[in-house]
């Protein structure tokens, strides 16, 4: 099993900066893919950004070139840099791990890009 922490959200204005952090429970190099998806209300959950099974990253249009994902290996943790927010990214955003066949998911974290 995989247990995922979630940390960093909040409220900001447009046009600011947020940075998420997930804490995975074991080490990512177990983890075949981990990354970060998000639902906004009414709305389907949806990928943000990704690191796969081969280290390679994928990430949605909407936030290529605003939002840049990272991995900390010795931390366990997956970061996801996120700047030059609009109101369009208010979600609450999911860290997912891939692990042994299974989707695990962390609790949820606000974010809300309001002025």
């Amino acid at each position: 099993q995989v247990q995922l922490v979630e940390s960093g959200g909040g409220l900001v204005q447009p046009g600011g900066s947020l940075r998420l952090s997930c804490a995975a429970s074991r080490s990512i190099f177990t983890i075949n893919a981990m990354g970060w998806y998000r639902q906004a209300p009414g709305k389907e959950r949806e990928l943000v950004a990704t690191f796969t099974s081969g280290s390679r990253t994928i990430s949605a249009d909407s936030v290529n070139g605003r939002f840049t994902i990272s991995r900390d290996n010795a931390k366990n943790t997956v970061s996801l840099q996120m700047n030059s927010l609009k109101p369009e990214d208010t979600a609450v955003y999911y860290c997912s791990a891939s692990y042994t066949g299974r989707d695990y998911w962390g609790q949820g974290t606000q974010v809300t890009v309001s002025s």
